[in-house]
């Protein structure tokens, strides 16, 4: 397993670049196989981070989540990524009554240039849940969404 500060080798962070960003549940937990709990997340990405980013897709899936996101203005990835982790498991932790990590540390990360490769990490976002087998096609999974569409 990687460790946490080998992920930020040669991290890099602008504002108005395009960043996905996947990131796993505490020992792979399957915590967002609940509907109501996966929408806090979905929550925490398109309404709690707007003033910092503009988000273009994502996924959540039962155990990760996948983003695909703008960075705006003077925000920072590590800055994004750290209050979407905190906001996000205060309110799990909350709702499912319990203490504990809801993220592993760290996360993968991955600067998108380009309109058409900001299309091709959408559709490979979107496609998480038809190619893990969770649903036979995207309209059937409900945690997802994407700007063009």
């Amino acid at each position: 397993m990687l460790k946490g500060h080998r992920l930020r080798i040669g991290r890099y962070s602008k504002p108005g670049l395009c960043y996905v960003v996947t990131t796993r549940t505490a020992r792979s937990r399957s915590i967002f196989e609940n509907l109501y709990v996966g929408r806090i997340v979905v929550r925490a990405l398109m309404h709690d981070l707007q003033d910092r980013t503009e988000t273009l897709a994502f996924v959540v899936m039962p155990d990760h989540v996948h983003w695909l996101f703008r960075l705006l203005d003077d925000a920072s990835l590590s800055d994004v990524v750290r209050r979407f982790k905190g906001l996000s498991a205060r309110r799990v932790n909350d709702k499912l009554n319990r203490q504990g990590s809801v993220w592993q540390r760290g996360y993968f990360d991955h600067c998108v240039r380009g309109d058409r490769a900001l299309v091709k990490h959408a559709r490979y976002i979107v496609g998480n849940p038809v190619r893990s087998g969770l649903v036979a096609r995207i309209e059937d999974y409900p945690l997802w969404d994407a700007c063009w569409l």
